[in-house]
C-alpha cells in the first residue's frame, strides 16, 4: 500500500510530465517554431526546388486549342422567336452529347491518322478524353477544347471534330448546319503543368511537414527540461539544481592529478 501511495505521488512522477495533465501551450509552442525557423526555411526551400525540378523536367506540358460554332435553329423566318430560341438551346445540349458520340470520332481519328504512343490507331475513350466541350451561358454557342501534347494536335484535332460534327450532326437530327465562330489556332503558351503553383504548393508542403515534425516531437516529449516545468506540472518547488557537467572531462583531470602525485613519490 504504502508503495502504490509513493507511485501515485508527486514525488513519485519526478522525470515524466502527467499526461492526463497535459495541455499544448500556444506561446511556448510558437517560440519552439520561432527557434527553428532556419530549419522549416530550408524544408520549405527543399520542397519548392523539388517541386520546381518535377514539373519542369518530368510533367509533359499540355496545351490547349478551342474552335467555337453557333448552333441555328431549323426556322427560316427573318425574325428570331421565343421558339426558335427554345429550339436553339435544346440543340445546343444534343450537340454537346452527340460530338463525342463513337462514330463521329472514329472518322477524326481516320483523317488525322491519330495514333497512341505504341503507334496503334487512338482508341475512341483516349480522343474524348481529351476534348472538353462548353456551352457558354444563355447562347447558343459551343466551344470545343482539345487538350494534347502537341499545340499543332490540339488545333487539328479542334478544327477536325467541328468539319465533322457540322457534315456529321445535322444528318443524324435534320437541322441545318451550324455555323463556325472560330477556328482553332495552335497555342504559344502551355495550359498545363503551372510552375509557380506547383513550386508555391512544394514550398508549402516542404514547411508544413517541418512544423509537423516540430510539433509532434514537442507534444511527445514528456520530460522536465527546466525547473519551472517542475513547478508547472507536479506544484512542488525543486530542493536544489544539479548543473550540468562533462563527467568525461573531469574523470581524465582525476586520473592525471592521481598519476602524477604517483610520479612524485
Amino acid at each position: 500500500m504504502e508503495q502504490k501511495a509513493l507511485n501515485e505521488s508527486p514525488a513519485g512522477q519526478i522525470g515524466q510530465r502527467p499526461g492526463a495533465e497535459d495541455e499544448i501551450d500556444l506561446v511556448e509552442l510558437f517560440y519552439l517554431l520561432w527557434g527553428h525557423a532556419w530549419q522549416i526555411i530550408l524544408c520549405l526551400v527543399v520542397g519548392a526546388g523539388i517541386a520546381f525540378g518535377v514539373t519542369k523536367f518530368l510533367i509533359t506540358p499540355k496545351y490547349e486549342a478551342t474552335s467555337s460554332i453557333y448552333i441555328v435553329s431549323a426556322s427560316n423566318n427573318s425574325v428570331v422567336n421565343l421558339t426558335d430560341l427554345q429550339i436553339g438551346a435544346q440543340l445546343t445540349a444534343d450537340y454537346q452529347e452527340l460530338i463525342l458520340s463513337r462514330p463521329l470520332l472514329e472518322d477524326v481519328i481516320e483523317n488525322l491518322k491519330l495514333t497512341n504512343a505504341e503507334g496503334e490507331p487512338m482508341s475512341t475513350k483516349a480522343l474524348s478524353d481529351m476534348i472538353k466541350i462548353t456551352n457558354t451561358d444563355d447562347t447558343r454557342i459551343l466551344k470545343v477544347t482539345v487538350t494534347s501534347p502537341d499545340p499543332q494536335d490540339a488545333a487539328d484535332i479542334a478544327n477536325e471534330l467541328i468539319d465533322q460534327a457540322c457534315i456529321y450532326l445535322p444528318q443524324i437530327m435534320e437541322t441545318e448546319e451550324p455555323n463556325l465562330v472560330e477556328e482553332a489556332i495552335p497555342p504559344t503558351q502551355k495550359s498545363s503543368p503551372s510552375t509557380a503553383k506547383n513550386v508555391m504548393l512544394g514550398g508549402l508542403l516542404g514547411a508544413c511537414l517541418a512544423c509537423g515534425v516540430l510539433v509532434v516531437r514537442y507534444l511527445m516529449n514528456d520530460t522536465f527540461v527546466t525547473p519551472d516545468d517542475v513547478v508547472k506540472y507536479l506544484g512542488v518547488q525543486p530542493l536544489a539544481v544539479i548543473p550540468e557537467a562533462d563527467l568525461g572531462e573531469f574523470n581524465g583531470k582525476k586520473q592525471k592529478k592521481l598519476f602524477g602525485r604517483k610520479g612524485k613519490k
